[in-house]
């Protein structure tokens, strides 16, 4: 099932939070289990998608440090990636929240950028470490030069404003190429790899 179904549910249900909880445990888990098997993966960083409702949720970064403790991991080693919409909906308790996982050593990520309406005087405040740019733009990077404008111009206020950049949705040597020589630093797409399980993407760290 596609998260496009069952997200939405989850998020009007309240179902969201235990999802994010259970997620981001066994993504802590598996992640100290790779760092174990992979001796030159001991600087692998796990990014967890995370509702906005956590924001209002008492206990969210008791849980967060208990999850950290258990795993034997520190808040450098997590990066927690919320939605541009969702931030903006909540920018002011965004803020205060990022505060508060900064003191813990947590990056943010903000996901599907350009999909909302980012205010960027907000955006300055967020001090987020990393913007990811939605696929709706890099897919459409080929079709016309304005396209190629608009990312170089994210690109650019982002590392203007010291973040890092990831493309979603790559699918083409093409994107990729194009995404290189905009300054971008990370991607993601099937251009890169589909989807895969952590026993398949055990295999695949194996071969790196």
């Amino acid at each position: 099932m596609s998260p496009q179904e069952f997200i939405p549910f989850a998020e009007e249900t309240g179902l969201i939070l235990d999802i994010d909880r259970f997620v981001l445990r066994r993504a802590c888990q598996q992640l100290q289990i790779w760092r174990s098997q992979f001796e030159k993966m001991r600087s692998l960083r796990m990014s967890v998608n995370f509702s906005a409702k956590h924001f209002t949720e008492p206990g969210t970064f008791d849980f967060i440090q208990k999850v950290l403790s258990e795993t034997k991991l520190t808040g450098a080693d997590l990066r927690l990636e919320i939605t541009e919409t969702a931030l903006m909906n909540n920018a002011n308790m965004a803020i205060k929240m990022i505060q508060k996982l900064k003191t813990y050593g947590i990056e943010l990520s903000i996901d599907d950028f350009g999909t909302g309406y980012s205010s960027l005087s907000y955006l300055q405040r967020l001090t987020a470490h990393v913007l990811k740019i939605d696929r709706s733009f890099v897919m459409r990077l080929d079709e016309k030069p304005e396209n190629t404008a608009i990312i170089g111009a994210i690109v650019g206020l982002a590392h203007n404003l010291n973040m890092i950049v990831t493309a979603e949705g790559i699918e083409t040597p093409q994107q990729l190429t194009h995404l290189r020589l905009l300054g971008c630093e990370y991607g993601q797409g099937y251009g890169i790899s589909q989807p895969l399980n952590a026993e398949a993407a055990t295999a695949f760290l194996a071969q790196i």
